[in-house]
């Protein structure tokens, strides 16, 4: 099996588009249709269903998908071991994050790991999927590394490294009647509106298994799906809201709420594959990441 034709297959893939995967590739579409054919005659499938509106991916294709970018990620690996430990290192990493997940310094991260290996290039994702999408982008090949949160047991195919444990807490704005006590039960607290992330996010996932484990329902009337929005909703009175300490410590307009009856842990981790073996530079970030995670804060706002 040609390695070029598994190239110009996952490129085609990825794009849904065999125009833009030849442009991507450097190469013209001709070149890239004649591939993605001989890949298919030796196969004996069919890797996309074509029409004139769409390009999309066969049963056989979604199953070939995560199999070649695995032997692309081996080949590479092998090049850059045959190459020299001594040589710079090159090619490319991809990181999926959460959006404005500021315990950990992803700017100076990036901008350590660009000093040092200048000749990487890193694809910087944040999917609106949150959790769900990074774990899933990891498992299929399309993300090197992950920075993420869990809510349950990650699969078989992925390691994960824990990062910090963050606690979840009741946000309210400032003048509502909760702020002023000094601890409050998740019964109370049912009572109101509720601001929440959108289902696939581990924060969402860990605030609705604790309201069923304690028997209640809650009435989440705004979904949302970053910090930043969140916190300006809350601060508007439209609702009170489970976020991560960090994220509204000296956040103006703002109160954190003591819970009562239970305690709420975040688990930050960063994950790769478990059954890919990384890069010389996917290693090289990995190694970088525990310097730049912050020490999480716990004093109450005011």
């Amino acid at each position: 099996m040609d390695l070029r034709h598994l190239e110009y297959f996952v490129a085609v893939a990825e794009e849904l588009n065999f125009t833009k995967a030849a442009r991507r590739l450097h190469v013209v579409q001709s070149a890239v249709s004649a591939a993605i054919r001989s890949l298919e005659r030796e196969l004996g499938v069919t890797l996309f269903e074509r029409s004139a509106q769409r390009v999309a991916l066969s049963d056989a294709g979604a199953a070939l998908l995560p199999e070649a970018r695995g032997l692309l990620e081996a080949a590479a690996a092998a090049r850059q071991l045959v190459q020299g430990a001594d040589r710079q290192l090159g090619g490319t990493v991809s990181l999926g994050m959460l959006p404005a997940i500021s315990i950990v310094d992803i700017p100076a991260l990036l901008g350590r790991f660009h000093a040092e290996h200048p000749e990487v290039t890193v694809r910087l994702r944040i999917p609106g999927t949150g959790s769900a999408g990074l774990v899933e982008g990891v498992a299929s090949g399309e993300l090197d590394i992950a920075i993420l949160a869990v809510s349950s047991r990650l699969p078989a195919t992925l390691a994960a490294r824990r990062l910090a444990d963050p606690p979840l807490v009741p946000v309210t704005r400032s003048d509502h009647p909760l702020a002023g006590q000094e601890s409050v039960e998740l019964a109370r607290l049912a009572e109101e509106d509720f601001i929440d992330f959108p289902p696939g996010y581990s924060n969402r996932a860990i605030v609705d298994r604790a309201f069923v484990a304690a028997g209640l329902e809650r009435r989440i009337t705004l979904e949302v799906p970053d910090l930043t929005t969140c916190c300006a909703l809350v601060r508007q009175g439209l609702g009170v809201a489970f976020l991560p300490e960090f994220a509204v410590v000296d956040a103006p307009g703002l109160s954190m709420v003591n819970l009562a009856d239970t305690t709420l842990i975040w688990p930050l981790v960063v994950a790769t594959s478990a059954t890919r073996r990384p890069s010389a530079a996917v290693r090289a970030l990995l190694d970088l990441v525990d310097g730049y995670v912050l020490v999480p804060v716990t004093r109450a706002l005011q």
